[in-house]
């Protein structure tokens, strides 16, 4: 928004809609992520690929959302928040029939980065959406949207489970399941605010190198997301190897941990409301170290549950934080966002072949220290997080306004 120009008010009712629409759509993005981890030993099956090959393929989503999230910004700007995102949602959750498809690995390599890449644009825009209703609200709900993510990923996941119990096609049950989240998608896109550029702005470029403030905030998401990539793909294996676990033990460590990140972010913006972003991180930096040590630590699988929950309790807000400071670090939101984004990912797709790496280079314990060791991180580098409020960027024009208004 250019200095000077009002900024257009919209009512607590318009909001809460708004909000309740963008949380529909978090929980749908959810639900495309859940249906496809279920499905992915049949997609092995159907490709016949090694797991070594599988582990190639499924790096080609990380690269796919890290090339193509800068574009996410210059097509909001370009065409109008609610029609760019109705737009790429759409994709995505379309997107969720390509991988079942690909009878190889290099066409399940190009499904999984057109996947990854309609996955990333997405996600920009509905984090920047969601962080210009938070400012407008003057109250915290970014935690909350990523708690309906993960609500999505559940009911996806759920889904999936009982496709594969019965043995269905991929392929037929990723066309249903994609018909039905497009569907939900587009409907939910209507109750979004219809942000438009400023008349005298200037489009963003569609690929730029993120604002340093973007740089700084990233690497505090980069070591929560680190911490969370390691402990979902490994948990279950260091209860079963380091402490000689059941299976079923094992794989209900995972679960517990990805339940506790679930909760914390539903109930996180009632405590980012009431201690503020920094001292939430510090809190929960401290709660994921306290964590890290009573895995590193552990004689027994109960401490190391107790442990792995600690973590996901410590770091469940830390990404929702980190786009909210990024939309508030700059003239650009959605360019500062992609650059957050960029390097979440990014920490993302190593975490897991680190921790395995150094794994076989020491042991797992001492790539859980490493863990440790990037949870005291956040309680350091928190005050990246204490953004000034700012004005929304983007503002309707009037005859935007009045479309939105008929509703």
């Amino acid at each position: 928004m250019s200095e000077g120009q009002a900024q257009v008010v919209y009512s607590k009712s318009q909001l809460s809609r708004a909000r309740l629409a963008v949380a529909v759509i978090f929980c749908v993005h959810g639900s495309v992520a859940g249906s496809f981890a279920t499905r992915v030993p049949w997609i092995q099956d159907h490709a016949d690929v090694s797991a070594g090959m599988l582990g190639l393929a499924l790096a080609f989503p990380a690269i796919g959302a890290s090339l193509a999230m800068p574009l996410a910004g210059w097509l909001s700007h370009r065409f109008g928040v609610r029609t760019a995102l109705r737009a790429l949602l759409a994709l995505w959750t379309l997107a969720l029939t390509l991988p079942a498809l690909a009878p190889n690995l290099p066409t399940l390599c190009a499904a999984l980065f057109v996947y990854g890449a309609t996955s990333g644009m997405a996600d920009v825009a509905m984090n920047a959406l969601g962080v210009e209703i938070e400012t407008r609200m003057e109250k915290s709900i970014m935690s909350g949207l990523h708690g309906m993510w993960s609500v999505g990923a559940l009911i996806g996941s759920a889904g999936g489970t009982v496709a594969a119990h019965l043995g269905a096609d991929a392929r037929v049950h990723h066309a249903l399941a994609a018909a039905v989240l497009t569907a939900a998608g587009l409907i939910a896109c209507q109750g979004v605010l219809e942000l438009g550029a400023a008349p005298d702005d200037d489009p963003p470029p569609r690929f730029a190198r993120p604002p340093k403030s973007a740089l700084l905030i990233g690497a505090v998401g980069f070591c929560a997301v680190f911490a969370e990539g390691a402990s979902l793909d490994w948990s279950a294996v260091y209860l079963k190897d380091v402490l000689d676990s059941s299976a079923g033990l094992a794989a209900a460590c995972t679960t517990g941990f990805t339940l506790t990140m679930a909760i914390a972010r539903l109930v996180g913006d009632k405590v980012v409301d009431r201690y503020g972003s920094v001292r939430t991180v510090r809190v929960g930096g401290l709660l994921a170290a306290v964590g890290g040590l009573c895995v590193v630590t552990a004689p027994h699988a109960a401490l190391a549950m107790a442990g792995f929950a600690l973590m996901g309790l410590g770091i469940a807000v830390v990404v929702p934080l980190a786009f909210a400071a990024a939309g508030r670090s700059g003239p650009n939101p959605s360019q500062a966002i992609a650059g957050v984004a960029t390097i979440t990912y990014t920490s993302s797709l190593i975490a897991p072949s680190a921790i395995g790496t150094l794994a076989d280079a020491t042991s797992l314990v001492a790539s859980f220290a490493l863990v440790t060791v990037l949870a005291c991180g956040l309680m350091v580098f928190a005050g990246v997080l204490r953004t000034a409020g700012r004005a929304p960027v983007q503002t309707p024009a009037p005859q935007t306004e009045a479309v939105d208004r008929k509703g």
